[in-house]
């Protein structure tokens, strides 16, 4: 073999593409430019989202902060209720024990106010059809109203804006036997 074929079988021999990407140093480029431009599209979606999840996150903390104070609370409003219905209509009647009635009234109409104020509301649940979602059936009393329908009380629900507190505790309808 002379020089002149060593030389030759020692360069590379140029491809279509590499013929293409070095004559059209234009096009190469557009396409670089093309390439990250999608991406800092992409970077500027995925930033976009997670803000939005951390204002979303954020929200339903402030929203839902006082969720387990509201829970402690609301055995608080439940003895208070207890109490009250439990003071003899002779005890209402009397002088000395009606201003503390009436302040333990003021007391709990205070109480529902400032569960109000924060959100807190009670589920209705006497005459409606049971909804698992807000009531859970403690017990099945023989009725003369269509079964399935809540007909007492036992503990009363909550719910703190759209989510639930504290289920209603009921007693629901069946066909008498």
């Amino acid at each position: 073999m002379s020089d002149e074929e060593l030389k030759n079988d020692a360069q590379p021999e140029d491809t279509g593409a590499e013929a293409g990407a070095a004559s059209d140093p234009l096009g190469a480029l557009l396409g670089e430019l093309e390439e990250a431009r999608q991406q800092i599209l992409y970077a500027q979606a995925e930033t976009q989202n997670v803000r939005r999840r951390l204002e979303k996150d954020a929200q339903d903390a402030r929203a839902y902060a006082a969720t387990n104070f509201a829970r402690d609370v609301l055995s608080v409003a439940d003895n208070l209720s207890r109490a009250l219905d439990a003071m003899p209509a002779a005890m209402r009647e009397d002088e000395g024990s009606k201003s503390l009635i009436i302040g333990l009234e003021a007391t709990q109409r205070e109480l529902m106010s400032v569960f109000e104020r924060n959100g807190i509301t009670r589920i209705a649940a006497m005459g409606l059809p049971l909804d698992p979602n807000q009531h859970q059936a403690m017990v099945e009393l023989p009725s003369d109203v269509e079964p399935g329908t809540i007909v007492q009380e036992m503990q009363a629900g909550y719910m703190i804006k759209d989510r639930l507190l504290r289920p209603a505790l009921v007693a629901v309808a069946k066909k008498p036997e």
